[in-house]
């Protein structure tokens, strides 16, 4: 699951504007645990290059690289974003509010609820012509099933392209990343067990600093290189 404008979509409702730069939140998070970028580095699983992108506006990460680096810094996801809550398992197509990730412009609706033991995030996601991803790798394991268009799907080293009615499940480990290729958005279902709005205790002391014994099995995440 990562352009210079925001463009959401028209349907339902929209979260996001007049929010600080990512940027300017993560670097003002990071001084204030007291890192340096390569302790966040090894802490959240993204490359120090990336991470200085990031803080410098050069670059937006997906919304699962900015819950990686989240986690990495002992905050919520929300700390970042202003997205939805879900408190019910049931949502509504008219009703669900439509995010993205700072300037951003893939963008998110929120289907999976918060509830005691909950193992998966899930969310409808539209990715605009000519969008390419990051290169994901972390811990856990993702689906996705195309609802519209077609998108080019790269994962540990190949290439597939997936099109309307398609499904791919892999584990999040092996390296990954999505292409729109096409001149039509693709709006598409991601499921994972990657936690998005869930911080987990265990990751966290008592001061909120990160537990650098405790850190979540992922590899570097960095930016596609054409």
């Amino acid at each position: 699951m990562s352009g210079p404008s925001d463009d959401e979509a028209t349907s339902g409702k929209s979260a996001g504007a007049g929010q600080p730069k990512i940027g300017a939140l993560v670097r003002a998070r990071r001084r204030q645990m007291h890192m340096t970028l390569q302790e966040l580095s090894d802490a959240a699983g993204v490359s120090v290059g990336y991470l200085s992108q990031i803080e410098r506006d050069l670059a937006m990460p997906s919304l699962g690289t900015l819950a990686q680096i989240a986690q990495g810094l002992g905050a919520e996801l929300n700390h970042f974003i202003l997205a939805p809550a879900i408190d019910t398992g049931l949502s509504r197509a008219e009703g669900r509010m439509v995010f993205s990730v700072g300037g951003s412009p893939v963008s998110y609706e929120r289907i999976g609820a918060d509830f005691a033991g909950n193992q998966l995030s899930s969310f409808v996601i539209t990715i605009p012509p000519g969008h390419r991803s990051e290169v994901f790798s972390h811990e856990g394991e993702e689906l996705v099933y195309i609802l519209e268009g077609e998108i080019l799907f790269g994962l540990d080293g190949d290439e597939t392209t997936l099109s309307v009615g398609d499904g791919l499940h892999f584990r999040g480990i092996q390296p990954h990343y999505w292409w729109n290729r096409t001149d039509t958005p693709v709006r598409l279902i991601w499921t994972g067990t990657l936690p998005l709005f869930r911080l987990r205790a265990s990751q966290s002391n008592e001061t909120g600093a990160p537990q650098s014994a405790l850190k979540p099995a992922m590899t570097k995440t960095k930016p596609h290189r054409k």
